[in-house]
């Protein structure tokens, strides 16, 4: 019997635009951003959705989205900082989650759009949540998440290989 995974897609956090000079990379989170993070990530924590490994793009306000969420867990999640991530296609993620240890269980990957959400959307195969499924399709806004159940090992990921269930934005957290 093939093993469930789950896969944690997250958006980072809402960036800051106030200084034009800076390098894209090297954007920081803004005030919005600060707040909202350890939002999700509290959110994270009561549902449950940990994981055993978080792969993140090193741009700055993805490495503080990281820290910030994280920072809301009472355990400790190993991270890897992933260049490939940084302006990454869909195929691009899927080849990373791909190379992901097989022995982590629930993974998480923080990074960007449009790659993210069209990875997301991607993913999304039969069975998924329909209502998850239309709120990808509307947005996927800043410190968004989007739950998928993945069937099998992370190296036999394909696309449309895996279920969609849940799309959580920070407005709904209330």
């Amino acid at each position: 019997m093939a093993t469930t995974k789950q896969l944690l897609l997250l958006r980072h956090a809402k960036s800051s635009w106030d200084d034009p000079a800076l390098a894209d990379f090297d954007r920081p989170l803004g005030p919005r951003g600060l707040k909202t993070a350890p939002l999700m990530g509290r959110e994270l924590a009561r549902r449950g959705w940990l994981p055993d490994l978080a792969l993140v793009s090193p741009a700055l306000r993805t490495r503080d989205t990281w820290r910030l969420v994280s920072a809301e867990w009472k355990k400790r999640t190993p991270a890897e900082f992933v260049l490939a991530l940084y302006e990454a296609t869909a195929a691009d993620i899927l080849a990373k989650v791909r190379q992901a240890d097989a022995a982590a269980g629930a993974l998480l990957v923080v990074g960007h759009n449009p790659g993210l959400e069209e990875f997301a959307r991607r993913l999304a195969g039969v069975g998924s949540d329909g209502g998850a499924a239309k709120k990808l399709e509307e947005k996927f806004p800043t410190a968004a998440v989007a739950r998928l159940e993945v069937y099998g090992d992370w190296a036999g990921l394909a696309f449309g290989g895996a279920r969609l269930t849940h799309c959580l934005r920070v407005k709904e957290l209330g």
